[in-house]
């Protein structure tokens, strides 16, 4: 879950840049951060080049509402030609939180699909490369949740045709979350039409496998290649780069900065070095605390230093 967005103003898209976020020209891979739309969607490419970054994630809306809207010709345009005056070659969005496409309750899962479909249709206006989006909670039975969440996707895909990728984003397993293993999330894939599947992938968050019991830090290799054997490489469409303030297999999702929670740093440097990982776009979704800029270009120049 991205880190709480902050409504400080956005800087001058042309300002000197005063954030040593490291040097950018080292992302073999697209890095960078989720950043606040506050002041306009566009108003991200500003926050965006703050931190010299090569990547981005936005709300396109605010998460916690239902209220939806629509992305007009000039929105899109303002958005596209900000970020051209960028580094960011690659952007997605993350879905809003309350969407639950596995819910056992009929109008809570049509106001789902409703909403999943308007976020689709912001994504593809603003020419967006992929969206994260978290599988719902099945509430009564696991198979049937799992079954009600991947109906939902298909409808919601062959209503809104576009080139924005569905990242569906491995859990942390609290409760009745679907999604926190390699396997339940193989079969939700399943389920999608052949017809759809290159429109499907998959969003790994460190702090969110780990939560569900995967350990990075004693058994990195064998973690990889269970994802490899199981879910495979191809369909890995980005990295949410979190360290975690809760334990190895306590199913809790809380975001740490990098190297400061109980995954610790090594996990991310051997992340920004794995050749299997070369060319996967990272986002991190820190704690951004009173000077979000700040505070993620530190992030951003700590991961930088690990690729040298």
């Amino acid at each position: 879950m991205p880190a709480k967005k902050t409504t400080k103003p956005a800087p001058s898209i042309s300002a000197p840049i005063t954030v040593d976020a490291g040097d950018p020209a080292t992302d073999r891979a697209p890095l960078g951060a989720h950043v606040s739309i506050a002041g306009g969607t566009w108003e991200a490419a500003a926050r965006a080049r703050e931190i010299s970054a090569t990547g981005a994630q936005i709300f396109t809306k605010q998460a916690n509402r239902w209220a939806e809207r629509d992305i007009d010709a000039d929105e899109a345009a303002r958005f596209k030609n900000a970020m051209a005056a960028t580094g960011v070659r690659w952007i997605c969005a993350h879905d809003s939180y309350l969407i639950n496409l596995a819910s056992p309750d009929a109008a809570l899962r049509a106001r789902s699909i409703e909403s999943f479909r308007a976020e689709l249709r912001r994504c593809h206006a603003l020419g967006l490369d992929a969206v994260v989006s978290h599988p719902g909670n099945f509430m009564d039975d696991r198979a049937s949740g799992i079954a009600r969440n991947a109906d939902g996707i298909v409808q919601a895909l062959e209503a809104e045709p576009g080139s924005t990728r569905l990242l569906m984003e491995l859990t942390a397993g609290q409760g009745t979350v679907l999604g926190s293993t390699f396997e339940e999330m193989a079969d939700l894939l399943s389920r999608i039409p052949a017809s759809l599947r290159a429109r499907v992938g998959v969003c790994l968050d460190t702090a969110h496998v780990w939560a569900a019991g995967y350990d990075l830090v004693t058994d990195y290799d064998g973690v990889w290649q269970r994802f490899g054997d199981v879910l495979g490489f191809a369909q890995l469409g980005c990295l949410h780069l979190n360290d975690s303030k809760a334990k190895l297999a306590s199913h809790l999702d809380r975001h740490e900065l990098i190297g400061e929670g109980s995954i610790g740093a090594e996990v991310f440097r051997r992340i920004m070095t794995d050749e299997r990982l070369a060319q996967v776009p990272r986002i991190i979704e820190t704690p951004k605390g009173d000077t979000p800029g700040e505070t993620d270009g530190r992030m951003l120049r700590t991961l930088r230093a690990f690729q040298s």
